[in-house]
């Protein structure tokens, strides 16, 4: 100890040497001897305090002392010896020093002068990021919590491989509930005797619980058509690898004896409630069923999905009692509303604003005023032709309003209806949406994972040809005081044959009987060819695109635009269109510069390929032989790199690889 902490611990002895010399000094002058005894008794409790003070002092100097050795022989040992790992680290990010752990870890006798990233790529985005100071990364198969220290610049690494292993056995094992339903059971079934049906359940039956046992799943027929399967987390993830081969064995086995029936399957996963599992596989279910069927919806607690599937048309299942409860129930909501604004996407094509002016006359038939919105900016080619032979030939062209007037015309008692989409990102404009509490959605698109929040009514139906066949369908049912123009009849059907490539895809027998409705009322065959021609340039254009084909996987061509030119939205789909003629072509892509400055793609299939899955892999959607994505990117090469990767997964998949 220093001179100083000596003084202030032998303060006391001084202040009581002091009063007690005070004292002798006092009680010499009364008395001298009894100040000599006071003195002498004074001096010898000195002593002997003095002698206990001095060997408590050398005590605690020696326990100080043996507990600074310790300290110091501790954290040396840390340093040296703890199973903890520590580097040191230049401005380069070379490796100055590191303690003899860290060279076990690495196997290494000296790691100086390495580069720290030789260790783990990892690494890189710790030292980069101006937030995270701590990350866990790999090393030799083993898993190391590194705490990054950026003034100092240096690293600890703490081993954490068994927390790790606890929690990935902790995440494998949680619960995951899923329901099995068979698509088209009654339809199959409906015909049977009890002997076949008995015969099909047997069928269905064994194939749903080999495939439950292969993979250590418990599965249990609910009812006729089906089934609640309960597994893990690491069984869901080898499903998902397989890409849910069950969907292709319960399709192909029961082909094989004349049935013809798929398997839709939502499951709930990611949450530790067991009622919250439930409800994420029935909605799981719903959207798959939305969707069209043979398919897969996995659904986490946090809303994201996961699709797996979906390569069959679905079968149509829609019925007159549906369509003729839905034309009732939007009857009713009409004639509750002041007024009806009807909005289909952005860019609108044929179908959109074909179905539009259908919903406008549902309107106009039950004395309700309705409104097409429109963004006049946006309309162009058939689009365009079709509004100017509306505002030559009818007073109706006054009922097509912009955003802003239908904004301005608003009130509490407003419905609004979107149909052809129901994305709100695609609706011609969102702000109508948040100002109504009354939305109807009308689309034939599969469901995705996007959606309108809380419609008051929805009536989707990807079995449909288009929307304007479903919103024909729905007029059959409204009142008869007001007869379909000539203009409007031609203007739906135009939506039926531009998404149906003139009756060639997606088309059932109740699109022939919404054409042949719409005949009745006058629609004009030759002026709808009128309206879809095309100019000579336009035509050199698409041409132009059409060079520049190439395949990127047999049967799947992609062409592009050029970088330096924007090409209109109609322009890329009817280039696809084209493509998707072409001999040996089974599925057609075509990537091209937007007006909007976003970079489209549209992707046409016959069937074999579901272009549906590979556009929302990129952020679209669509159907199964018709979709489209858009991507903010700066290059054609960018997306073509991403679209050729998305394609080749979901053909890996296809493959059950």
């Amino acid at each position: 100890m220093d001179t100083y902490r000596k003084r202030m611990i032998r303060h006391p002895l001084m202040y009581l040497t002091m009063i007690g010399l005070l004292g002798a000094i006092l009680l010499t002058i009364w008395n001298i001897w009894l100040g000599i005894a006071y003195a002498v008794v004074t001096s010898i409790g000195l002593v002997y305090a003095w002698r206990i003070e001095k060997i408590t002092f050398s005590q605690t100097e020696k326990h100080i002392e043996s507990l600074s050795f310790r300290m110091k022989k501790v954290g040396s040992e840390a340093l040296l010896e703890m199973p903890i790992g520590i580097l040191l680290v230049n401005d380069k990010f070379d490796i100055e020093w590191a303690n003899p752990y860290m060279s076990e870890i690495l196997e290494e006798d000296s790691l100086i002068g390495l580069e720290m990233f030789d260790l783990s790529d990892e690494l890189y985005s710790l030292i980069k990021s101006e937030e995270k100071r701590e990350q866990t990364v790999t090393i030799n198969e083993r898993k190391y919590k590194v705490v990054y220290k950026q003034e100092e610049k240096l690293l600890y690494f703490f081993d954490v491989t068994e927390q790790v292993n606890i929690e990935s056995k902790y995440f494998a094992d949680r619960t995951v509930i899923a329901i099995l339903f068979i698509d088209n059971y009654d339809e199959i079934t409906q015909g049977m005797d009890d002997q076949s049906r008995s015969l099909t359940n047997t069928v269905v039956t064994s194939i749903i619980n080999d495939w439950a046992f292969e993979h250590g799943i418990f599965a249990k027929r609910i009812s006729s058509d089906r089934f609640l399967a309960v597994l893990n987390e690491s069984i869901l993830e080898e499903l998902e690898k397989r890409k849910f081969s069950i969907l292709d064995d319960i399709r192909e086995k029961t082909a094989q004896k004349n049935l013809s029936l798929t398997l839709s399957i939502g499951v709930g996963a990611g949450s530790s409630s067991l009622i919250k599992l439930g409800e994420l596989a029935q909605s799981s279910l719903d959207l798959v069923l939305g969707r069209g069927g043979d398919q897969v919806a996995i659904k986490q607690p946090s809303g994201k999905l996961k699709f797996y599937g979906g390569k069959t048309n679905p079968v149509e299942k829609r019925t007159r009692v549906r369509a003729r409860v839905i034309s009732h129930a939007l009857q009713d909501l009409v004639i509750e509303s002041d007024q009806v604004f009807i909005m289909g996407h952005k860019n609108p094509d044929m179908d959109a604003i074909g179905a539009a002016i259908g919903v406008r006359k549902m309107a106009q038939k039950n004395q309700v005023k309705g409104y097409v919105v429109v963004n006049f900016e946006e309309l162009n080619g058939s689009v365009s032709r079709l509004m100017n032979e509306i505002e030559i030939n009818t007073d109706l062209y006054r009922y097509f309003i912009s955003p802003e007037e239908a904004l301005s015309m608003m009130t509490d008692k407003s419905l609004v209806i979107v149909v052809d989409t129901h994305k709100p990102s695609l609706v011609m404009d969102p702000r109508l949406l948040k100002r109504s509490d009354k939305v109807v959605v009308i689309d034939h698109h599969r469901r995705g994972e996007e959606f309108i929040q809380n419609p008051t009514l929805v009536y989707m139906e990807p079995y449909a040809s288009s929307t304007a066949e479903l919103i024909t369908e729905l007029l059959e049912y409204q009142p008869e005081n007001e007869k379909l123009t000539k203009l409007e009849a031609t203007s739906l059907l135009s939506g039926i044959i531009v998404d149906t490539k003139s009756f060639t895809l997606r088309t059932g027998a109740r699109t022939f009987e919404a054409a042949s409705y719409l005949r009745t009322y006058g629609a004009d065959t030759i002026l709808v060819q009128q309206l879809l021609k095309e100019d000579i340039d336009t035509y050199i254009i698409r041409s132009k695109i059409i060079q520049t084909v190439e395949f990127v996987y047999p049967g799947i061509a992609v062409a592009r635009g050029e970088d330096d030119k924007k090409y209109d939205s109609v322009l890329i789909a009817q280039t696809a269109d084209i493509l998707l003629t072409m001999k040996d072509v089974t599925a057609s892509f075509v990537i091209a510069h937007r007006p909007d400055g976003l970079i489209g793609i549209s992707a046409r299939s016959l069937g074999d390929i579901n272009v549906q899955v590979i556009m929302e892999n990129l952020g679209g959607g669509g159907h199964l032989t018709n979709a489209a994505c858009q991507i903010d990117a700066e290059t054609i090469e960018e997306v073509m790199s991403r679209l050729t990767k998305a394609i080749l997964e979901t053909l890996e998949g296809s493959n059950g690889e």
